[in-house]
């Protein structure tokens, strides 16, 4: 498809060149290019549609980089991407671009992205970094709607209202995050949303004051000095300007003329600004703004209809949930908490059967596990289910605030190990370590569904924190002579003096490589706290291979390496973990990169049998 502007557009810079008319078509074009690209290779789609014009406003009235944007989470960056050089081809697969800013790839990605409600602490970071060194630009931090139900913007917000620093922050407000947004801050925004007159109004006065010979800049300084008679007349001030910011706003998100003029006059305050602008997440593609939530993130797709290439059929995800339902049918007593992940954790019918047992709390892990905790103290049965990513920060509140006093939580870990195309920021390798740590937690991590059932049941009715983590894709065909009894542990026995231990969707692996080589596996269940029959099943072996979907700096294999030297255990031990961050890329290479794919572990065997 050829791009008649977008093809024109050497650097960033080109595009001050371009008229409203010429704008509006680079806007279509954009909108095109990444509905093509993303159509083949999958990505974040509805999230990025939306943020078409505000990204060519952007890039018209700011210098980046020495004007830098930061985008907050980061999944609306294709067209920044496009529009500083880059060939979006291939996005999110090895060797093709980040699906998130990343700083390794261009200059014009300032600040790594990919968790929500960063983007105003790394601005005023910045922001002040320049001041400091007696530079006058301007600093951009882009952040959703959704981002401003995390607690760190509200921290973030209050303190750079009262810096002195030309900051500009642009509230992208779709109403949306993935799941549409919830709580007092989205019934807020809506308000002031529904209030654009305040803004027309201005516009009209000052352009028909200005009109006026001799005495039109005296009356608007004059009018300008009462501005807030005015404000309070349409919507009596608001927060944002009580925490020390200059609102503009709201702005259509869609009229690139009016954001360009919004965006100016922001950047001719030089103090910290709040500009509001209202968008369409999905815009200009019909299926994705019909249906927002399963455009956000996008397997590959045919772009005539929005119909997946390859249907994606069950998932741990949509298990869980499942499982989750009919545990809730026969106990009123089970709650589900999601943090802005409705349709991600697979809780989307728990939260259409049982709407009073039903939380999402928005993008607010931490507010989540305490939440979840105070649930418990009351009596109930909280689960809460959140991607092994995002649960990184609650880690503070799983351990003071649920483990100290044990409360009976439930953590759904979602998205454990490695996971793809989302990359470096995505990765569920750090959880383990995490967890391991907190005194008193039990963790499951199940190799299949039958097994997610199994262990979802035995964490619901225990004491204390309870985690169960699972895996992003389906279950991994297991060969059938490796039955499944779903203990805490189950132990297959070869004949050939070598012990393969491994748990979660690597125990398919695992399998295939004994039945090739005539091992013996051991399939943990419960990984934490690690049982000692484990130990002394594992010492009778010569060689013991742990293979992990986890870093190993305080990974299960570290813990039971530990134990085995402990137990008196003089055979040869060798731990398989991942490496540090893992780009994005196929789930199977990145194992296969690892050492964790049944091949690489055939060959370990062979080794160690030598």
């Amino acid at each position: 498809m050829k791009h008649e502007i977008l093809e024109s557009i050497k650097n960033v810079g080109d595009i001050k060149k371009l008229n409203i008319d010429r704008l509006e078509l680079l806007c279509k074009e954009l909108r095109d290019e990444i509905i093509c690209k993303v159509s083949e290779t999958g990505g974040h789609l509805a999230s990025n549609l939306g943020a078409v014009e505000l990204t060519v406003a952007l890039h018209y009235v700011f210098d980046s980089p020495e004007e830098p944007i930061i985008w907050d989470v980061g999944h609306q960056c294709y067209s920044h991407k496009i529009l500083t050089g880059r060939d979006i081809s291939g996005i999110r697969t090895e060797g093709g671009l980040s699906g998130f800013p990343k700083s390794s790839e261009s200059e014009h990605d300032v600040f790594v992205a990919g968790h929500a409600s960063t983007s105003v602490s790394a601005a005023l970071g910045i922001a002040e970094a320049k001041k400091i060194s007696g530079d006058e630009n301007s600093v951009v931090a882009v952040v959703g709607d959704g981002a401003f139900s995390g607690g760190m913007i509200f921290e973030a917000m209050n303190n750079a209202g009262r810096s002195k620093t030309n900051l500009v922050i642009v509230l992208n407000d779709n109403e949306m995050s993935i799941s549409p947004n919830v709580g007092a801050m989205a019934k807020y925004l809506a308000n002031i949303r529904s209030r654009e007159s305040y803004f027309h109004f201005k516009d009209g006065v000052e352009h028909a004051l200005l009109k006026i010979p001799v005495i039109g800049k005296g009356l608007f300084s004059a009018l300008h000095s009462v501005k807030t008679f005015f404000k309070d007349m349409f919507y009596s001030s608001n927060t944002f300007e009580h925490l020390g910011f200059t609102y503009l706003g709201p702005v259509d998100g869609h009229d690139v003329g009016m954001l360009i003029r919004a965006l100016k006059r922001a950047k001719s305050i030089k103090r910290p600004v709040f500009v509001h602008v209202n968008t369409l997440k999905g815009k200009g593609y019909d299926p994705a703004e019909k249906n927002p939530s399963k455009f956000h993130g996008v397997a590959p797709f045919y772009k005539e209809n929005g119909e997946l290439k390859k249907d994606s059929g069950s998932s741990f995800s949509s298990e869980f949930g499942k499982i989750l339902c009919d545990l809730a049918e026969k106990d009123g007593k089970i709650c589900a908490i999601t943090a802005a992940m409705t349709d991600g954790t697979g809780l989307r019918k728990f939260s259409e059967k049982y709407k009073e047992r039903f939380f999402d709390v928005g993008i607010a892990e931490e507010h989540a596990m305490t939440f979840a905790a105070g649930l418990a103290a009351g009596g109930m049965k909280p689960v809460f289910a959140v991607y092994s990513t995002f649960l990184q920060r609650a880690y503070d509140q799983i351990l003071h605030d649920a483990s100290i006093e044990p409360k009976h939580v439930v953590i759904g870990i979602d998205r454990a190990g490695i996971v793809g195309g989302d990359g470096e920021t995505h990765q569920g390798t750090f959880d383990v370590p995490i967890l391991t740590t907190v005194p008193g937690i039990t963790v499951y991590s199940p190799s299949d569904y039958s097994e997610l059932e199994n262990v979802l049941k035995k964490a619901v009715y225990s004491e204390g924190v309870q985690a169960v983590r699972y895996p992003r894709d389906s279950e991994k065909e297991i060969p059938k002579k490796f039955k499944k009894e779903y203990g805490n542990f189950d132990y297959f026995k070869g004949e050939k003096d070598c012990l393969i231990v491994s748990y979660g969707r690597l125990f398919a692996e695992a399998a295939f490589a004994a039945e090739k080589t005539g091992v013996s596996v051991l399939k943990i269940g419960k990984i934490f706290p690690i049982e000692h029959e484990l130990i002394e099943i594992a010492k009778k072996y010569k060689n013991v291979l742990f293979f992990e979907e986890s870093v190993e700096n305080g990974s299960i294999a570290e813990h039971f390496g530990k134990m085995l030297i402990e137990s008196g255990f003089d055979g040869k031990y060798k731990t398989f973990c991942v490496s540090g961050f893992v780009p994005h890329m196929k789930v199977e290479k990145a194992m296969k990169l690892h050492g964790l794919d049944r091949e690489s572990m055939i060959n370990a065997v062979k080794e160690a049998l030598k």
